[in-house]
This record gives structure tokens, C-alpha cells and sequence, in this order.
């Protein structure tokens, strides 16, 4: 209250005067509310423009989050505990596909999501075409002795000459059939009579009489002109790249794909290409992320880690949100001293969030959210720093969203399996646990899965080689030898 007793300060020229309390106590005090914009102040009033430039970049990148005195930690969460189903609802509720499209080379193009429906420009064949090695012939001919006229192999020019009555020409697999010829006569139907002096086939005996169009692929018989060989949004495979391919089609219109940035915070964190020093950990989750994502086609961006401060983590988040708009953070999200992530979002940034804990394990302290960045939509998964944890939530929450934005219609969720457990598998927490297990093939060829082994949330080595997830009801035990559903996001083969 000294302060605000003794208002009375000024300026006289260049020169800045604050009258201070007589009490030294009180001048400490007082002083003390001052002191952070001295610097300032005179920045301002000798002009210094730099100075005062950089003070205002200052605090606008301060967090508007303060971290208490500590001492207690938070016993409550203020978000409701969610079912996986009710989240994933709710995120399909809040996502809106993406409509943008963008072109690219058909060799980039395994993974995407077709734009638009694709339709053939030509006919497949083009020409007709013989399915067999043999003879083209005239059916009307029937069977009997023939004198071949020539031969004709796969590429070359189709004979425009027109097959005559008793004449027919040697042909192969994929060779144009001649004007005038309206069968095929596979080799193993006829015998060979005489050669010429080259001792090239010069007279052969037809010994089945050809039916017309008998191993002969017709004009269109395999892909008509103008007829729609691609729908929209149908997921792109190696199959549709090669039927592209067969089309003369080099360049697709594909669903632009979200800019995807990935943070990690913690001060514990260093990258793994780097020495490691006591008391910190290499960042697991941000290459394992990376590798995650790609190996289902989408490409993310590292984009930092924050350290355990809201003043970094706003700076982080500031940086991804400008060149990215979906946005995976991994650790902050719990009930710690410096979990804090979720308040960063709303306070700095106005972010909604809709979820912020889901019943399950791993992954209880998942969240979800949207905010609006320089007028554009973004959104936010802080998944928890838990390295399986963030692997389960990434397959059960992040993969699925991504998939939904490109509206691709061929992914309705990871497909299940029924398999039976080699060994039993219990449970005494009170909340859905995802297992991760490895299905395979037992010598009967039936589906069978067993548990990776300690299922902890910081045990990474559980996802080695786990192809599936068993969802085990809360304190319930499955007994070897049942048989039940298992989530499969990887082969079985």
C-alpha cells in the first residue's frame, strides 16, 4: 500500500524520477514492483526502438500460465473420464474432412486418397489381343492343314493385311490379332508338319476346330473408355498405381494431408543422436512417432522439445502452430507439478479442449483439442509421455483422425480378429486395459495371440513385435485356450 500512497513520479528531460517512501522497508517494497520495467521505460524515452521492440516481443511470448510456489500437487481433474468410444465421437464431431485437393506424380501416390473419380481415357486392351501362344486364324476355316503367313510377337505394329481363307499367322501372348482373324489356336492343338529352310515353322495341322473369339481378349473387355476405374476417396494401393500405370495416367489428384508437427516436453529429454548425461533420458516417443506415422504414409515434421516451463512451452507450440495444423505433443498432460500443457493451450492460446481423460490403460491422460491460430482451424493431441502410452493412443486416436480428415471411406477402424490366448490374462485395474499381444498361426491354422510380456505404460519393449491390441475389461481375467477379439494394426504373415 506504500506505493499507491505516493504516486508522485515524473520526467524532467531524459531523466525519470520516482519519490520513494522515507521507510527503507517500504522503498524496498516499492521498488521492487518496479524494477522489471526500468530498462524499458528509459528505452522508451531515450527512443531506443530496438530495445522497445524487443521488450514487446518479450512479453507478448510469455506464457499468460504462473506456475504456483509448488508444495502441493493437484488431487482432481477437472475433465470427465470419457469412454474410447464417446472420444472418438466426439472427435468426429469436431473434425471436418478436408476438402483441399492437390496433383501429384502416381509414384508418391500408395496411401493417398483419391480426390476424384478416375476415369479411363482409353480402352484396356486397345486392340485385341491373344491370350495364348499359337495361330490366329479364320474360324470359318475349321481344322486341317494351314501354311503360315508370318508371325507376329507382343509390340509389334498389329498386320494390316487381312488373313485369308487357309492362311494363318504364328502369334504370341499379348501380340495385336490380325485384321481378318477372329480366333486363336493355343499351340498344344496343333503339330507341327514342315519348316522352311531357316527352320522356321512353315506348315502346321489344326487339330481342334477354333470357336470365334476363342483366346482372344477383345477391345475393352478388360477396362472400357470412359468408364469410372477409380472412385473418389478410395485409398490408393500398389494395384491402383499399376492400373494408372496400364492407363497412361502419371499424375493424380490426391486429399491434401494436414501438416503434422511433432513436440516433445520434459526437461529430461535429449535427442538420441546425442551423448546422454545423468539424470536424462533420450526422447523415445518423437522417432518413434515419426516412424509410426510413415509406415501408414504420413509425413511429420520434429518440431522441438519443450522444456518444463509454460514460457517454453507456448514458444514451441507458437513455432509448430505456424507452419502445421495438426499438432501431437507427448508428455505434460497428466496430474504432476509441471503438467501443465492443457492450460497452456486455453490460456495462450484459446484452445477448447474437449477431452482431457479417457478410461483406459494405457493412455488415461490423453487430450484432444481445437483452437483457431491466425485464422486457421488446428488440432492438438497431447497424448502422455508414457512411451506406450503415447504408441496405444497414437493407434487409437491419432491414426483414426488422420484417416477421417482425408475422408478416406475404405477405413471404418482397425480391423479384429478372433484368436484364441495361448496363456491366460488378468487384470486388477479398474479401467479397460489394451494388451498388446502378437497374433499369429498355429500349425492347424488357426489364429492364435499371446501377451508381450509386462504390460506397464513405460515399457516400450511390450510394442516390440506386437501386431495387435486385446481389449481386457476392467479387473477381469481371459483364460488360455478362450477365444477373443483382438484389434490387428499390423500382419499376421
Amino acid at each position: 500500500m506504500a506505493m499507491l500512497s505516493r504516486p508522485a513520479c515524473g520526467i524532467k528531460n531524459r531523466t525519470i524520477i520516482v519519490n520513494f517512501p522515507g521507510s527503507a522497508k517500504a522503498a524496498v517494497e516499492c521498488f521492487g514492483f518496479i524494477k522489471t520495467s526500468i530498462l524499458h521505460a528509459v528505452a522508451l524515452l531515450n527512443e531506443q526502438t530496438d530495445n522497445v521492440k524487443w521488450e514487446h516481443q518479450r512479453i507478448q511470448q510469455e506464457s499468460k500460465v504462473k506456475l504456483g510456489s509448488g508444495g502441493f500437487l493437484k488431487r482432481k481433474s477437472p475433465f470427465p473420464m470419457l469412454e474410447v468410444d464417446t472420444a472418438l465421437d466426439l472427435i468426429r464431431h469436431q473434425v471436418a474432412p478436408i476438402e483441399e485437393s492437390e496433383e501429384i506424380a502416381i509414384e508418391n501416390a500408395a496411401t493417398r486418397i483419391l480426390a476424384e473419380d478416375i476415369k479411363a481415357p482409353h480402352p484396356i486392351p486397345s486392340f485385341p489381343a491373344s491370350i495364348k501362344d499359337g495361330y490366329a486364324v479364320r474360324q470359318s476355316d475349321g481344322m486341317g492343314r494351314r501354311r503360315i503367313r508370318a508371325a507376329v510377337a507382343a509390340g509389334d505394329v498389329p498386320d494390316s493385311e487381312e488373313l485369308q481363307p487357309g492362311e494363318i499367322i504364328r502369334i504370341s501372348t499379348g501380340a495385336p490379332v490380325p485384321a481378318g482373324a477372329d480366333a486363336v489356336v493355343q499351340v498344344e492343338d496343333t503339330q507341327l508338319l514342315e519348316t522352311s529352310e531357316t527352320g522356321d515353322e512353315d506348315l502346321v495341322e489344326i487339330l481342334v476346330a477354333p470357336k470365334i473369339g476363342q483366346d482372344i481378349r477383345p477391345i475393352g473387355s478388360d477396362i472400357q473408355a470412359q468408364s469410372v476405374v477409380l472412385k473418389q476417396h478410395a485409398s490408393i494401393t500398389p494395384a491402383y498405381i499399376g492400373v494408372l500405370a496400364m492407363l497412361g495416367i502419371s499424375r493424380v489428384k490426391v486429399i491434401k494431408r494436414p501438416a503434422i508437427g511433432i513436440i516433445s516436453t520434459g526437461n529430461e529429454l535429449v535427442s538420441f543422436k546425442g551423448p546422454l548425461k545423468p539424470g536424462l533420458i533420450y526422447d523415445s516417443n518423437k522417432v518413434m512417432l515419426l516412424t509410426l506415422l510413415k509406415s501408414f504414409g504420413y509425413i511429420a515434421d520434429d518440431c522441438g522439445i519443450a522444456k518444463d516451463t509454460p514460457n517454453s512451452s507456448k514458444s514451441i507450440l507458437e513455432n509448430a502452430l505456424k507452419a502445421h495444423n495438426f499438432i501431437i505433443s507427448t508428455g505434460g498432460v497428466s496430474m504432476g507439478e509441471f503438467d501443465f500443457l492443457k492450460q497452456v493451450l486455453v490460456e495462450d492460446f484459446g484452445a477448447q479442449v474437449h477431452f482431457g481423460r479417457v478410461n483406459m490403460k494405457p493412455g488415461k491422460p490423453t487430450v484432444f483439442a481445437t483452437l483457431n491460430f491466425e485464422g486457421k482451424s488446428k488440432i492438438v493431441f497431447a497424448l502422455p509421455g508414457n512411451p506406450v502410452s503415447c504408441f496405444v493412443t497414437t493407434l487409437l486416436f491419432v491414426l483414426p483422425t488422420l484417416k477421417y480428415l482425408e475422408n478416406d471411406q475404405q477405413f471404418i477402424g482397425w480391423p479384429t480378429v478372433d484368436a484364441i490366448l495361448e496363456e491366460g490374462i488378468r487384470s486388477s485395474d479398474a479401467r479397460p486395459e489394451y494388451v498388446r499381444v502378437i497374433v499369429s498361426r498355429n500349425e492347424q491354422n488357426t489364429l492364435i495371440c499371446k501377451s508381450t510380456g509386462k504390460q506397464i505404460s513405460s515399457r516400450l519393449t511390450s510394442t516390440v513385435d506386437a501386431n495387435g491390441l486385446l481389449l481386457l475389461p476392467g479387473r477381469a481375467a481371459f483364460e488360455a485356450g478362450e477365444s477373443h477379439p483382438v484389434y490387428l494394426f499390423g500382419s499376421i504373415f
